[in-house]
């Protein structure tokens, strides 16, 4: 009986952290920065729905000393055609999961994830989204994880 009453609690807990952080539907592993000779661009296709809403998240684990801003460019094409373009600051985020960032001597680790924005789908289609890092220049910057995530 505690074996089933432990199962119902763990089923209610995940069920209700998918409704309250939403169902990944893609993910865009691009953990690496794109420069001049080095382009890396990381797509994904959905079909979407009229009304859906998507929460755009960044999965990170980076180190750096001193400052490195850092910047997501996602372009998103509407059955093959340009449709939006976002630019995300992943630090910049309304709601942050298992985030853990220390900094010491100007040294910083930083490791989260989080959700920077949404989009809403104005009518049926296939959805394409692009997206590559980008960063200031920092040769301390060191990329462990750089994902975008997609949600409903």
């Amino acid at each position: 009986m505690k074996h089933l009453i432990w199962g119902s609690l763990l089923a209610a807990s995940l069920s209700s952290c998918s409704a309250l952080f939403g169902e990944e539907v893609a993910r865009l592993p691009v953990n690496a920065v794109s420069t001049a000779g080095r382009e890396v661009v990381r797509e994904t296709s959905l079909p979407l729905r009229k009304d859906d809403v998507l929460a755009v998240w960044s999965d990170m684990d980076m180190a750096y000393d001193g400052e490195a801003p850092v910047r997501f460019q996602i372009l998103v094409l509407k059955n093959g055609a340009p449709f939006n373009q976002l630019e995300i600051d992943p630090t910049e985020k309304n709601v942050s999961v298992g985030e853990v960032k220390t900094s010491l001597n100007g040294k910083t680790n930083w490791r989260f994830s989080g959700k920077n924005a949404e989009v809403t789908i104005p009518e049926n289609a296939t959805y394409t989204f692009k997206a590559r890092l980008i960063a200031a220049n920092n040769p301390t910057l060191l990329i462990k994880r750089a994902e975008v995530v997609l949600k409903k």
